[in-house]
């Protein structure tokens, strides 16, 4: 299951973490981080060895939002040993995103 971050465990769970990271930058009332969850899900059980994902509420983490300059809802931003990777927007597909795993 996704971990909630925050700024004051962001440090250790996201920049600390062991294996690459997917942070899910997303808000409640955003329509395509809902659509874009249940994939997340999947991809986080077929490649919970390879990769964490944690999740980031922009509306209660702003300034982790305004940090990482996320602009817009969803934003995924991948984290490979404590560096940012690259990073996706918008809706998203499966597709998508398990290309951007297996180039980490």
């Amino acid at each position: 299951m996704a971990v909630r971050v925050n700024g004051e465990n962001f440090e250790a769970e996201v920049l600390g973490a062991d294996k690459a990271v997917i942070a899910d930058f997303y808000s409640d009332s955003c329509v395509p981080c809902k659509r874009l969850s249940p994939v997340l899900a999947e991809i986080e059980e077929e490649y919970g060895g390879k990769v964490k994902l944690v999740k980031i509420n922009i509306n209660f983490d702003a300034e982790l939002a305004e940090k990482y300059e996320v602009q817009t809802v969803p934003t995924l931003v991948f984290f490979k040993n404590g560096a940012e990777a690259s990073r996706q927007s918008g809706a998203l597909k499966k597709a998508d995103i398990v290309s951007e795993i297996d180039k980490l």
